[in-house]
């Protein structure tokens, strides 16, 4: 890969589809996005600049054929609704431990790497309610 990032839709799908090009080839054991942060001219996925502390950024893992992702109560109904209109997909495990604020969800995704990089779009446009034109990056492959 020679990019990491994207921020508009079509760079963003052709991004992520190039990222699970990637981890296929490589055979690594995971890839992960993040969305930066709203209104952010400048996201540094190493975390060497000053960023606020208010609340994690949005990631998404893929390793295989699962995606892997932390929701809010909110997020999870926006999330399984999401699902539902993949019938390729499947959630195949909820975990809300004691000890964090939300729910962990394993998403078997069986397809083709344009089909997934939709649907990791999807996820952070309409889960985790970014704006048409967020930055996202693609920080471990």
């Amino acid at each position: 890969m020679t990019r990491f990032d994207a921020d508009t839709p079509t760079d963003r799908r052709k991004l992520f589809a190039d990222a699970v090009a990637a981890h296929r080839t490589r055979g690594s054991a995971f890839l992960t996005i993040e969305a930066a942060p709203p209104e952010s001219p400048a996201f540094d996925p190493d975390g060497d600049e000053d960023e606020e502390e208010d609340e994690p950024q949005p990631w998404l893992q893929f390793a295989e054929k699962t995606f892997n992702l932390d929701v809010t109560d909110a997020e999870l109904d926006r999330v399984k609704s999401l699902v539902d209109e993949f019938p390729e997909f499947r959630i195949d495990e909820l975990e809300s431990p004691d000890t964090a604020e939300g729910t962990n969800v394993r998403i078997t995704a069986r397809s083709d790497a344009n089909r997934l990089a939709d649907f990791a779009d999807r996820v952070f446009r309409e889960v985790y309610e970014r704006e048409e034109e967020y930055r996202a990056w693609v920080v471990a492959v």
